[in-house]
């Protein structure tokens, strides 16, 4: 398994916005190979910014990385450049591999 994160720092004021974006824009994700599950992410808030997350899960980091080279990727952030002013500097990327899997047992449920 393989987690691309992406941290937006959201100027205050602008989260309903930001949430908007995200909820509207057709990620073409479905379509993808390895794609396992996206979650936008609302974390703590600061003097001048609230923190956020967007959050994908692939198969592993080979299907995330076709998915940066695909069509429907450049197609997903065609518009990213004109929400800027909804965040303070870049995005920062974290890509994470998994090394330890658990879930919980049927039993546990």
């Amino acid at each position: 398994m393989f987690i691309a994160m992406n941290r937006f720092k959201v100027v205050k004021g602008s989260e309903a916005d930001f949430e908007s974006v995200w909820r509207n824009r057709d990620s073409h994700l479905d379509d993808m190979p390895g794609f396992v599950e996206f979650h936008l992410l609302k974390g703590p808030e600061r003097d001048d910014h609230t923190l956020y997350s967007s959050h994908t899960v692939w198969k592993d980091r080979d299907a995330f990385e076709a998915w940066t080279r695909s069509e429907a990727f450049r197609q997903a952030h065609k518009n990213a450049g004109s929400n800027k002013p909804l965040y303070l500097g870049h995005p920062e990327f974290e890509g994470f591999e998994s090394v330890v899997d658990l879930k919980k047992t049927a039993a546990a449920a």
